[in-house]
Protein backbone atom coordinates (compact mmCIF):
# COMPACT_ATOMS: atom_id res chain seq x y z
CA UNK A 1 0.00 0.00 0.00
CA UNK A 2 2.56 2.23 0.88
CA UNK A 3 4.60 1.46 -2.14
CA UNK A 4 1.37 2.33 -3.88
CA UNK A 5 1.15 6.01 -2.82
CA UNK A 6 4.86 6.92 -3.25
CA UNK A 7 4.49 5.41 -7.07
CA UNK A 8 1.90 8.14 -7.18
CA UNK A 9 2.63 11.24 -9.02
CA UNK A 10 3.11 14.76 -6.89
CA UNK A 11 0.06 15.91 -8.14
CA UNK A 12 -2.37 12.82 -6.69
CA UNK A 13 -0.09 13.24 -4.11
CA UNK A 14 -0.71 16.47 -3.53
CA UNK A 15 -4.68 15.80 -3.68
CA UNK A 16 -4.80 13.30 -1.61
CA UNK A 17 -2.77 14.87 1.14
CA UNK A 18 -5.07 17.85 1.14
CA UNK A 19 -8.17 15.29 1.12
CA UNK A 20 -6.82 13.14 4.10
CA UNK A 21 -5.73 16.30 6.24
CA UNK A 22 -9.04 18.39 5.60
CA UNK A 23 -10.89 15.03 6.71
CA UNK A 24 -8.33 14.98 9.78
CA UNK A 25 -8.78 18.35 10.91
CA UNK A 26 -13.10 17.62 10.91
CA UNK A 27 -12.40 14.49 13.07
CA UNK A 28 -10.49 16.28 15.34
CA UNK A 29 -13.17 19.37 15.57
CA UNK A 30 -16.01 16.56 15.82
CA UNK A 31 -14.34 14.97 18.74
CA UNK A 32 -13.77 18.14 20.31
CA UNK A 33 -17.09 19.04 19.74
CA UNK A 34 -18.41 15.65 21.06
CA UNK A 35 -16.36 16.27 24.36
CA UNK A 36 -18.88 19.40 24.77
CA UNK A 37 -21.63 18.16 24.15
CA UNK A 38 -21.26 15.28 26.61
CA UNK A 39 -20.75 18.67 29.21
CA UNK A 40 -23.93 19.79 27.86
CA UNK A 41 -25.85 16.32 28.39
CA UNK A 42 -24.32 15.52 31.77
CA UNK A 43 -24.19 18.50 33.82
CA UNK A 44 -27.76 19.37 34.51
CA UNK A 45 -27.91 21.17 37.57
CA UNK A 46 -25.92 24.20 38.34
CA UNK A 47 -22.10 23.73 39.77
CA UNK A 48 -21.98 24.92 43.58
CA UNK A 49 -19.66 27.28 42.66
CA UNK A 50 -21.79 28.39 40.28
CA UNK A 51 -24.73 28.78 42.78
CA UNK A 52 -24.42 32.37 43.40
CA UNK A 53 -24.12 33.74 40.00
CA UNK A 54 -26.58 31.69 38.25
CA UNK A 55 -29.99 30.26 38.90
CA UNK A 56 -30.92 26.74 37.92
CA UNK A 57 -34.04 28.23 35.65
CA UNK A 58 -31.12 30.07 33.20
CA UNK A 59 -28.85 27.43 33.83
CA UNK A 60 -31.07 25.09 31.78
CA UNK A 61 -32.30 27.19 29.34
CA UNK A 62 -28.48 28.16 28.42
CA UNK A 63 -27.89 24.40 28.24
CA UNK A 64 -30.64 23.67 26.05
CA UNK A 65 -29.53 26.91 23.90
CA UNK A 66 -25.72 25.42 23.67
CA UNK A 67 -27.05 21.49 22.97
CA UNK A 68 -28.91 22.96 20.07
CA UNK A 69 -25.86 24.77 18.96
CA UNK A 70 -23.97 21.85 19.26
CA UNK A 71 -26.15 19.60 17.36
CA UNK A 72 -26.41 22.10 15.00
CA UNK A 73 -23.08 22.72 14.23
CA UNK A 74 -22.66 18.97 14.06
CA UNK A 75 -24.82 18.45 11.09
CA UNK A 76 -24.00 22.05 9.13
CA UNK A 77 -20.06 20.76 9.69
CA UNK A 78 -20.63 17.48 7.73
CA UNK A 79 -22.64 18.75 5.38
CA UNK A 80 -19.62 20.91 4.95
CA UNK A 81 -16.90 18.88 5.02
CA UNK A 82 -18.89 16.68 2.34
CA UNK A 83 -19.87 19.45 0.01
CA UNK A 84 -15.92 20.21 -0.65
CA UNK A 85 -15.14 16.63 -0.56
CA UNK A 86 -16.99 15.81 -3.34
CA UNK A 87 -16.68 19.58 -5.01
CA UNK A 88 -13.00 18.23 -5.25
CA UNK A 89 -13.22 14.83 -6.34
CA UNK A 90 -15.90 15.89 -8.73
CA UNK A 91 -13.78 18.36 -10.38
CA UNK A 92 -16.02 21.37 -9.51
CA UNK A 93 -13.49 23.89 -9.58
CA UNK A 94 -12.36 22.72 -13.18
CA UNK A 95 -15.91 22.72 -14.24
CA UNK A 96 -16.93 26.46 -12.76
CA UNK A 97 -13.68 27.42 -14.23
CA UNK A 98 -14.89 26.30 -18.07
CA UNK A 99 -18.20 28.07 -17.24
CA UNK A 100 -16.75 31.12 -16.78
CA UNK A 101 -14.65 30.91 -19.86
CA UNK A 102 -17.78 29.95 -21.68
CA UNK A 103 -20.02 33.22 -20.43
CA UNK A 104 -17.29 35.77 -20.38
CA UNK A 105 -16.79 34.51 -24.30
CA UNK A 106 -20.10 35.31 -25.11
CA UNK A 107 -18.97 38.59 -24.35
CA UNK A 108 -16.08 38.87 -26.84
CA UNK A 109 -13.53 38.16 -23.69
CA UNK A 110 -11.41 35.34 -24.66
CA UNK A 111 -9.25 33.41 -22.55
CA UNK A 112 -6.81 36.18 -22.77
CA UNK A 113 -9.15 38.39 -20.64
CA UNK A 114 -7.93 36.07 -17.25
CA UNK A 115 -9.00 38.84 -15.26
CA UNK A 116 -12.42 39.29 -16.36
CA UNK A 117 -13.03 35.20 -16.24
CA UNK A 118 -11.53 35.27 -12.89
CA UNK A 119 -14.36 37.63 -11.79
CA UNK A 120 -17.07 35.60 -13.51
CA UNK A 121 -15.91 32.35 -11.83
CA UNK A 122 -15.44 34.69 -7.99
CA UNK A 123 -18.71 35.84 -8.31
CA UNK A 124 -20.46 32.24 -9.40
CA UNK A 125 -18.64 30.51 -6.35
CA UNK A 126 -19.68 33.22 -3.76
CA UNK A 127 -23.48 32.90 -5.72
CA UNK A 128 -23.01 29.09 -5.09
CA UNK A 129 -21.77 29.34 -1.18
CA UNK A 130 -24.43 31.79 -0.49
CA UNK A 131 -27.25 29.44 -2.08
CA UNK A 132 -26.12 26.34 -0.45
CA UNK A 133 -25.46 27.51 2.83
CA UNK A 134 -28.97 29.65 2.76
CA UNK A 135 -31.07 25.96 3.83
CA UNK A 136 -28.94 25.97 7.16
CA UNK A 137 -28.60 30.27 7.73
CA UNK A 138 -32.34 29.87 8.15
CA UNK A 139 -32.49 26.77 10.06
CA UNK A 140 -30.13 28.59 12.76
CA UNK A 141 -32.11 31.52 12.64
CA UNK A 142 -36.08 30.39 12.46
CA UNK A 143 -35.38 27.15 14.43
CA UNK A 144 -32.50 27.57 16.71
CA UNK A 145 -32.45 31.03 17.72
CA UNK A 146 -36.45 31.55 17.29
CA UNK A 147 -36.70 28.48 19.59
CA UNK A 148 -34.77 30.30 22.54
CA UNK A 149 -35.92 33.86 22.27
CA UNK A 150 -32.95 35.67 20.13
CA UNK A 151 -34.58 35.87 17.03
CA UNK A 152 -35.94 39.23 16.09
CA UNK A 153 -36.35 38.87 12.27
CA UNK A 154 -39.19 38.01 9.79
CA UNK A 155 -38.67 35.43 6.61
CA UNK A 156 -39.08 38.90 5.25
CA UNK A 157 -36.22 40.70 6.43
CA UNK A 158 -34.11 37.93 6.67
CA UNK A 159 -34.16 37.24 2.83
CA UNK A 160 -33.60 40.85 1.93
CA UNK A 161 -30.37 41.72 4.17
CA UNK A 162 -29.27 38.24 2.72
CA UNK A 163 -29.66 40.06 -0.74
CA UNK A 164 -27.87 43.57 0.41
CA UNK A 165 -25.19 40.86 2.05
CA UNK A 166 -24.91 39.51 -1.33
CA UNK A 167 -24.61 42.51 -3.76
CA UNK A 168 -22.28 44.78 -1.05
CA UNK A 169 -20.10 42.12 -1.00
CA UNK A 170 -19.79 41.81 -4.81
CA UNK A 171 -19.07 45.60 -5.12
CA UNK A 172 -16.47 45.63 -2.62
CA UNK A 173 -14.88 41.92 -3.74
CA UNK A 174 -14.86 41.95 -7.23
CA UNK A 175 -13.04 45.14 -7.48
CA UNK A 176 -10.43 44.47 -4.81
CA UNK A 177 -10.06 40.92 -6.62
CA UNK A 178 -9.68 42.52 -10.17
CA UNK A 179 -6.68 44.96 -9.01
CA UNK A 180 -5.29 42.27 -7.01
CA UNK A 181 -4.61 39.87 -9.61
CA UNK A 182 -3.77 42.87 -11.85
CA UNK A 183 -1.21 43.72 -9.49
CA UNK A 184 0.19 40.12 -8.84
CA UNK A 185 0.51 40.04 -12.78
CA UNK A 186 2.47 43.41 -13.59
CA UNK A 187 4.52 43.47 -10.25
CA UNK A 188 7.12 41.57 -11.69
CA UNK A 189 9.76 39.04 -9.19
CA UNK A 190 8.55 41.18 -5.95
CA UNK A 191 4.67 41.20 -6.91
CA UNK A 192 4.42 39.91 -3.47
CA UNK A 193 5.22 43.02 -2.07
CA UNK A 194 3.10 44.92 -4.14
CA UNK A 195 0.25 42.64 -3.59
CA UNK A 196 0.75 42.77 0.74
CA UNK A 197 0.50 46.45 0.52
CA UNK A 198 -2.09 46.52 -1.74
CA UNK A 199 -4.34 44.44 0.87
CA UNK A 200 -3.05 46.35 3.94
CA UNK A 201 -4.14 49.71 2.31
CA UNK A 202 -7.22 48.31 1.33
CA UNK A 203 -8.11 46.03 5.06
CA UNK A 204 -7.13 49.76 6.61
CA UNK A 205 -9.82 51.50 4.33
CA UNK A 206 -12.22 49.06 5.20
CA UNK A 207 -12.17 49.62 8.94
CA UNK A 208 -12.35 53.18 8.54
CA UNK A 209 -15.21 52.94 6.48
CA UNK A 210 -16.76 50.16 7.61
CA UNK A 211 -18.99 51.87 10.42
CA UNK A 212 -19.82 55.07 8.79
CA UNK A 213 -20.90 53.48 5.28
CA UNK A 214 -20.92 49.92 5.20
CA UNK A 215 -22.82 48.95 8.82
CA UNK A 216 -25.16 51.83 8.22
CA UNK A 217 -26.59 49.68 5.10
CA UNK A 218 -27.49 47.26 7.42
CA UNK A 219 -28.14 49.14 10.22
CA UNK A 220 -29.63 52.07 11.95
CA UNK A 221 -26.72 54.35 13.81
CA UNK A 222 -27.95 56.99 16.19
CA UNK A 223 -25.59 59.35 18.33
CA UNK A 224 -26.18 58.10 22.08
CA UNK A 225 -28.33 61.16 23.46
CA UNK A 226 -27.19 63.53 25.78
CA UNK A 227 -27.51 62.53 29.08
CA UNK A 228 -25.06 61.09 32.51
CA UNK A 229 -23.66 57.25 30.41
CA UNK A 230 -22.40 59.95 27.65
CA UNK A 231 -21.09 62.25 30.11
CA UNK A 232 -19.37 59.26 31.93
CA UNK A 233 -18.05 57.69 28.65
CA UNK A 234 -16.46 60.81 27.11
CA UNK A 235 -14.63 61.41 30.80
CA UNK A 236 -13.57 57.59 31.15
CA UNK A 237 -12.16 57.82 27.41
CA UNK A 238 -10.53 61.49 28.40
CA UNK A 239 -9.15 59.94 31.92
CA UNK A 240 -6.97 57.39 29.73
CA UNK A 241 -6.11 59.39 26.54
CA UNK A 242 -8.65 57.68 24.30
CA UNK A 243 -8.81 59.94 21.25
CA UNK A 244 -13.32 59.53 21.30
CA UNK A 245 -15.58 61.88 18.91
CA UNK A 246 -18.69 60.29 18.76
CA UNK A 247 -20.68 57.28 20.38
CA UNK A 248 -23.21 55.57 18.43
CA UNK A 249 -26.52 53.51 19.95
CA UNK A 250 -27.02 50.47 16.87
CA UNK A 251 -30.08 49.04 16.70
CA UNK A 252 -29.55 45.68 16.95
CA UNK A 253 -32.75 44.83 18.54
CA UNK A 254 -34.26 44.09 14.93
CA UNK A 255 -32.19 41.60 14.45
CA UNK A 256 -31.52 39.37 17.72
CA UNK A 257 -31.46 40.20 21.63
CA UNK A 258 -27.74 39.18 21.70
CA UNK A 259 -25.46 42.28 22.91
CA UNK A 260 -21.98 44.19 22.17
CA UNK A 261 -20.03 47.22 22.03
CA UNK A 262 -16.63 47.93 20.08
CA UNK A 263 -14.87 50.91 18.86
CA UNK A 264 -13.11 51.50 15.61
CA UNK A 265 -11.25 54.24 13.83
CA UNK A 266 -8.04 55.17 13.64
CA UNK A 267 -5.13 57.93 15.00
CA UNK A 268 -7.56 60.92 16.24
CA UNK A 269 -10.27 59.78 15.42
CA UNK A 270 -12.22 56.88 17.68
CA UNK A 271 -15.57 55.96 17.93
CA UNK A 272 -17.50 53.70 20.14
CA UNK A 273 -20.64 51.77 19.27
CA UNK A 274 -22.90 50.48 21.84
CA UNK A 275 -25.64 47.55 20.79
CA UNK A 276 -28.91 48.72 22.29
CA UNK A 277 -29.56 45.58 23.59
CA UNK A 278 -26.38 46.54 25.88
CA UNK A 279 -28.11 48.86 27.54
CA UNK A 280 -30.55 48.35 29.88
CA UNK A 281 -32.69 51.47 30.04
CA UNK A 282 -32.24 52.07 25.74
CA UNK A 283 -33.44 48.15 24.85
CA UNK A 284 -36.94 48.15 22.73
CA UNK A 285 -36.85 44.65 24.38
CA UNK A 286 -37.45 45.54 27.74
CA UNK A 287 -40.41 48.15 27.16
CA UNK A 288 -43.38 45.66 26.22
CA UNK A 289 -45.66 46.57 23.88
CA UNK A 290 -42.90 49.32 22.03
CA UNK A 291 -41.88 48.84 18.92
CA UNK A 292 -38.46 49.48 17.62
CA UNK A 293 -36.75 52.73 16.66
CA UNK A 294 -37.53 53.16 13.23
CA UNK A 295 -40.74 51.97 13.12
CA UNK A 296 -44.11 53.43 12.07
CA UNK A 297 -44.16 54.86 8.81
CA UNK A 298 -41.02 53.48 7.98
CA UNK A 299 -41.67 49.85 9.33
CA UNK A 300 -45.36 49.79 7.61
CA UNK A 301 -43.47 50.48 4.39
CA UNK A 302 -41.21 47.90 4.78
CA UNK A 303 -43.70 45.58 5.57
CA UNK A 304 -43.44 45.16 9.34
CA UNK A 305 -40.12 43.23 8.51
CA UNK A 306 -38.62 43.35 12.23
CA UNK A 307 -40.81 42.00 15.12
CA UNK A 308 -41.85 44.14 17.90
CA UNK A 309 -42.65 41.24 20.52
CA UNK A 310 -40.21 41.56 23.40
CA UNK A 311 -38.20 38.42 23.93
CA UNK A 312 -35.48 38.29 27.05
CA UNK A 313 -37.28 41.17 29.16
CA UNK A 314 -35.07 43.16 31.60
CA UNK A 315 -31.86 42.65 29.60
CA UNK A 316 -28.47 44.66 29.27
CA UNK A 317 -26.69 46.51 31.78
CA UNK A 318 -26.93 49.51 34.19
CA UNK A 319 -24.76 52.64 33.00
CA UNK A 320 -22.16 51.97 35.69
CA UNK A 321 -22.12 48.29 34.43
CA UNK A 322 -22.07 49.42 30.71
CA UNK A 323 -18.26 51.89 31.39
CA UNK A 324 -17.04 48.48 33.18
CA UNK A 325 -17.50 46.53 30.05
CA UNK A 326 -16.10 49.76 27.99
CA UNK A 327 -13.40 50.02 30.21
CA UNK A 328 -11.78 45.81 29.30
CA UNK A 329 -12.49 47.31 25.46
CA UNK A 330 -10.64 50.96 25.93
CA UNK A 331 -8.59 48.29 28.03
CA UNK A 332 -7.52 46.84 24.50
CA UNK A 333 -6.93 49.66 23.06
CA UNK A 334 -4.75 51.49 26.14
CA UNK A 335 -2.81 48.30 26.28
CA UNK A 336 -1.60 48.05 22.56
CA UNK A 337 -4.04 44.60 21.79
CA UNK A 338 -5.46 45.89 18.44
CA UNK A 339 -1.81 47.14 16.99
CA UNK A 340 -0.27 43.70 18.19
CA UNK A 341 -2.90 42.15 16.73
CA UNK A 342 -3.06 44.40 13.27
CA UNK A 343 0.86 43.81 13.17
CA UNK A 344 0.74 39.72 13.50
CA UNK A 345 -2.34 39.67 10.93
CA UNK A 346 0.13 41.88 8.06
CA UNK A 347 3.47 39.85 9.39
CA UNK A 348 1.19 37.02 8.29
CA UNK A 349 -0.09 38.50 5.32
CA UNK A 350 3.32 39.24 4.27
CA UNK A 351 4.74 35.04 4.85
CA UNK A 352 1.62 34.11 3.24
CA UNK A 353 2.38 36.33 -0.31
CA UNK A 354 5.88 35.25 -0.21
CA UNK A 355 5.26 31.84 -0.13
CA UNK A 356 2.76 31.94 -2.55
CA UNK A 357 5.40 33.97 -4.82
CA UNK A 358 7.49 30.84 -4.29
CA UNK A 359 4.89 28.05 -5.05
CA UNK A 360 2.96 29.75 -7.81
CA UNK A 361 5.17 28.41 -10.40
CA UNK A 362 4.42 24.65 -9.36
CA UNK A 363 2.62 23.28 -12.15
CA UNK A 364 1.78 20.19 -10.19
CA UNK A 365 -0.19 22.33 -7.76
CA UNK A 366 -2.39 23.04 -10.37
CA UNK A 367 -2.74 19.52 -12.31
CA UNK A 368 -3.59 18.40 -8.90
CA UNK A 369 -6.94 20.26 -8.89
CA UNK A 370 -7.77 19.62 -12.14
CA UNK A 371 -5.96 22.08 -14.34
CA UNK A 372 -4.07 20.68 -16.66
CA UNK A 373 -3.54 23.28 -19.54
CA UNK A 374 -4.12 26.53 -17.60
CA UNK A 375 -2.71 28.27 -14.40
CA UNK A 376 -5.16 31.02 -13.37
CA UNK A 377 -3.90 33.32 -10.84
CA UNK A 378 -6.94 33.22 -8.56
CA UNK A 379 -6.90 29.29 -8.91
CA UNK A 380 -3.26 29.98 -7.63
CA UNK A 381 -4.37 31.84 -4.88
CA UNK A 382 -7.60 29.74 -3.84
CA UNK A 383 -4.87 26.47 -4.20
CA UNK A 384 -2.39 27.85 -1.96
CA UNK A 385 -3.85 30.10 0.44
CA UNK A 386 -7.17 28.09 0.89
CA UNK A 387 -5.54 24.07 0.75
CA UNK A 388 -1.51 23.75 1.05
CA UNK A 389 -2.05 26.38 3.80
CA UNK A 390 -4.54 24.63 5.88
CA UNK A 391 -1.95 23.15 8.87
CA UNK A 392 -0.36 25.99 8.81
CA UNK A 393 -3.64 28.35 8.94
CA UNK A 394 -4.53 25.78 11.70
CA UNK A 395 -1.62 25.73 13.87
CA UNK A 396 -1.90 30.01 13.44
CA UNK A 397 -6.07 30.03 14.53
CA UNK A 398 -4.76 27.70 17.80
CA UNK A 399 -1.62 30.70 18.54
CA UNK A 400 -4.54 33.35 18.34
CA UNK A 401 -6.91 31.95 20.12
CA UNK A 402 -4.78 31.56 23.10
CA UNK A 403 -3.07 35.36 22.70
CA UNK A 404 -6.91 36.33 22.55
CA UNK A 405 -7.38 34.63 25.71
CA UNK A 406 -4.50 36.60 27.55
CA UNK A 407 -5.38 39.57 26.17
CA UNK A 408 -9.16 39.40 27.73
CA UNK A 409 -7.41 38.64 31.00
CA UNK A 410 -5.12 41.74 30.72
CA UNK A 411 -8.44 43.72 29.81
CA UNK A 412 -10.21 42.53 32.50
CA UNK A 413 -7.31 43.46 34.67
CA UNK A 414 -7.40 46.96 33.34
CA UNK A 415 -11.10 47.54 34.39
CA UNK A 416 -9.76 46.51 37.15
CA UNK A 417 -7.15 48.71 37.40
CA UNK A 418 -9.98 51.76 36.54
CA UNK A 419 -11.78 51.09 39.83
CA UNK A 420 -14.45 49.08 38.03
CA UNK A 421 -14.16 45.52 39.01
CA UNK A 422 -17.44 44.94 40.94
CA UNK A 423 -19.23 46.72 37.98
CA UNK A 424 -17.42 44.13 35.53
CA UNK A 425 -18.05 41.04 37.17
CA UNK A 426 -22.01 41.53 37.62
CA UNK A 427 -21.99 43.04 34.02
CA UNK A 428 -20.65 39.39 32.58
CA UNK A 429 -22.83 37.35 34.51
CA UNK A 430 -25.47 39.57 33.18
CA UNK A 431 -24.25 39.62 29.56
CA UNK A 432 -23.48 35.42 30.00
CA UNK A 433 -27.30 35.25 31.17
CA UNK A 434 -28.81 37.70 28.38
CA UNK A 435 -26.94 35.69 25.66
CA UNK A 436 -27.14 32.31 27.61
CA UNK A 437 -23.93 31.44 27.41
CA UNK A 438 -23.00 27.60 29.20
CA UNK A 439 -20.36 28.35 31.76
CA UNK A 440 -18.74 24.82 31.87
CA UNK A 441 -16.55 23.55 29.48
CA UNK A 442 -14.46 20.92 28.49
CA UNK A 443 -11.26 21.64 28.63
CA UNK A 444 -9.69 20.68 25.84
CA UNK A 445 -12.44 22.16 23.81
CA UNK A 446 -12.25 25.26 25.68
CA UNK A 447 -8.47 25.58 25.30
CA UNK A 448 -9.00 25.03 21.27
CA UNK A 449 -12.25 27.17 20.93
CA UNK A 450 -12.57 29.46 23.48
CA UNK A 451 -10.99 33.28 22.27
CA UNK A 452 -12.40 34.35 25.47
CA UNK A 453 -12.22 32.91 28.69
CA UNK A 454 -14.56 31.10 30.71
CA UNK A 455 -16.77 32.83 32.66
CA UNK A 456 -15.53 31.23 36.18
CA UNK A 457 -11.66 31.75 35.20
CA UNK A 458 -12.50 36.06 34.43
CA UNK A 459 -14.52 36.11 37.79
CA UNK A 460 -12.02 34.64 40.02
CA UNK A 461 -8.89 36.49 37.97
CA UNK A 462 -11.13 39.74 38.92
CA UNK A 463 -11.94 38.54 42.67
CA UNK A 464 -8.32 37.21 43.36
CA UNK A 465 -5.27 38.93 43.94
CA UNK A 466 -4.47 41.72 42.01
CA UNK A 467 -1.18 40.82 39.36
CA UNK A 468 1.98 42.98 38.56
Amino acid sequence: MLQEILALPVEDKIFYAVLVFSWTVYIWEAYLACRQREIYRSTTHVPTELGKIMDSETFEKSRLYQLDKSNFGFWSGLYSEAEGTLILLLGGIPFLWKVSGILTARFGFGPEYEISQSLVFLMLATLFSALTGLPWSLYNTFVIEEKHGFNQQTLGFFLKDALKKFAVTQCILLPVTSLLLYIIKIGGDYFFIYAWLFTLIVSLILVTIYADYIAPLFDKFTPLPDGELKSEIESMAKSICFPLTKVYVVEGSKRSSHSNAYFYGFFKNKRIVLFDTLLEDYSPLNKPGEKEPGTGEENEAAGNESKSKPKNKKQGCSNPEVLAVLGHELGHWKLGHTVKNIVISQMNSFLCFFLFAVLIGRRELFMAFGFHDTQPTLIGLMIIFQFIFSPYNELLSFCLTVLSRRFEFQADAFARSMGRSSELYSALIKLNKDNLGFPVADWLFSMWHYSHPPLLERLRALTGPKQD
